[in-house]
């Protein structure tokens, strides 16, 4: 490995997310360069490629996540954030668009919510918002409840609403997640029949992650940002998915 590319890494793992602009500064090189390297890197299985840098690979805490395309998922959130209506009790299964989508209806005091998130919990200590926390086994990088026990907690609560994430959007895989344990749990609230609300941005449209998670046919609608393509919209439409951007 080029001793380049090595600092690429340790740029991107030290500051947990790092701009073309500013590698191609810090290491001497064109940002053209630096795009190339990148994409190698990832190919490699070493970062994960954003719009405009770079982040660690794979990294699954939420507090870093929050800050990858943050503009993006604040405008999402407000987005979802408006379509819950007043007295409503919610599902939001985790992940950093929902942790923001939390944080904004803390500014309420009118709706409960049901999350296997103690993440989306503790960022909510300081609302009035009712809080109803699953039970399970702790997930220590996801800060969320996995396993058994969570997926029981789900068949005995109900909510009209469900906000998920994901890891992966690809025409030939579906909705994909890159946590096995996390996954089973998003499977679990779909069975539910509630409207089923996907919150991603399309960073992870054309990505495919190890395990399924969600088929077309089980989701409602999906709330991403203005820079989604065309070829994933009319995917996503194909399917009778509302897609709102």
């Amino acid at each position: 490995m080029q001793q380049r590319h090595t600092d690429i890494i340790n740029l991107v793992n030290e500051k947990g997310r790092a701009s073309v602009g500013e590698m191609s500064n810090k290491l001497g090189v064109s940002e053209v360069t630096i795009r190339h390297d990148l994409n190698k890197l990832e190919k490699e299985g070493f970062i994960r490629r954003v719009h405009g840098g770079a982040t660690p690979h794979n990294t699954d805490n939420v507090s870093h996540r929050i800050t990858v395309n943050y503009e993006h998922k604040r405008k999402m959130a407000m987005c979802a954030a408006s379509l819950v209506e007043h007295g409503e009790t919610i599902m939001i299964e985790g992940g950093s668009a929902n942790a923001l989508l939390a944080k904004e209806l803390g500014k309420r005091s009118d709706v409960t919510i049901i999350t296997p998130s103690s993440y989306i919990a503790h960022l909510m200590k300081e609302t009035d918002v009712k809080i109803i926390v699953l039970g399970g086994l702790y997930q220590h990088e996801s800060e969320s409840m996995v396993g058994t026990l969570t997926r029981l907690c789900i068949k005995h609560t109900h909510f009209t609403k469900a906000f998920l994430g994901i890891d992966g959007l690809h025409p030939n895989t579906g909705f994909t997640s890159r946590n096995m344990m996390r996954a089973d749990v998003g499977v679990a609230i779909l069975e539910k029949g509630a409207q089923n609300i996907v919150i991603t941005d399309s960073s992870k449209f054309g990505q495919v992650h190890n395990t399924p998670l969600y088929q077309f046919d089980q989701v409602d609608m999906v709330i991403t940002d203005e820079d989604a393509s065309l070829e994933y919209v009319h995917l996503l439409e194909k399917h009778n998915i509302k897609v709102v951007k």
